[in-house]
C-alpha cells in the first residue's frame, strides 16, 4: 500500500425512523471523509449516502443503519433498513421526467456510483436488505 494511501477503515451509524435522519447521515459522512482525508469524494458520497438512507427512511418503517467502508482505495456506503423486500430497479436517467421527484434516488446513485447492488441482511433478529454503492477514488 502506498505511504498516502488510507489504511482499511469501517463505520456504522444506527438511525431511528426519522426524516431527520437523513441530514444527520450526510453531515457524519462528510466529517468521516474529511477526518481520512478523501475530501475528493465527499460530494459524490454525500448525495449517494443521503440518497440510500433517503430510500430506507420513506419507504420502510422500522429503524435504518448507515454504514461506510473505505479498503483497497474504493469507498463503499450503504445503508441497511428492516425491509426485507429488494428496492424497484432504478430508471434509466434518460427516462426520468423532468419535473417528477419521485424514483430518482437509485437512479441517482446508479449514474454516480462505479457499482451499486443490494442483498438481504438480518441485523438483531431483524430480516432487511442491504442497499450498497462503490465509489473508487481514481
Amino acid at each position: 500500500m502506498p505511504a498516502n494511501e488510507p489504511e482499511a477503515w469501517e463505520y456504522t451509524l444506527y438511525i431511528p425512523h426519522d426524516p431527520r435522519a437523513v441530514p444527520v447521515c450526510r453531515r457524519t459522512l462528510r466529517l468521516i471523509l474529511t477526518i481520512h482525508g478523501l475530501i475528493r469524494l465527499v460530494d459524490t458520497a454525500e448525495l449517494v449516502g443521503a440518497e440510500l438512507v433517503s430510500n430506507s427512511v420513506r419507504h420502510t418503517a422500522g429503524p435504518a443503519a448507515l454504514r461506510v467502508r473505505w479498503s483497497a482505495g474504493v469507498l463503499r456506503i450503504g445503508a441497511w433498513d428492516a425491509d426485507p423486500a429488494p428496492p424497484d430497479p432504478p430508471e434509466k436517467w434518460e427516462r426520468l421526467g423532468g419535473a417528477e421527484e419521485e424514483g430518482r434516488g437509485l437512479a441517482l446513485v446508479r449514474a454516480c456510483a462505479d457499482v451499486w447492488g443490494w442483498q438481504p441482511l438480518s441485523r438483531d433478529g431483524r430480516r432487511g436488505k442491504y442497499v450498497w454503492c462503490d465509489l473508487a477514488a481514481a
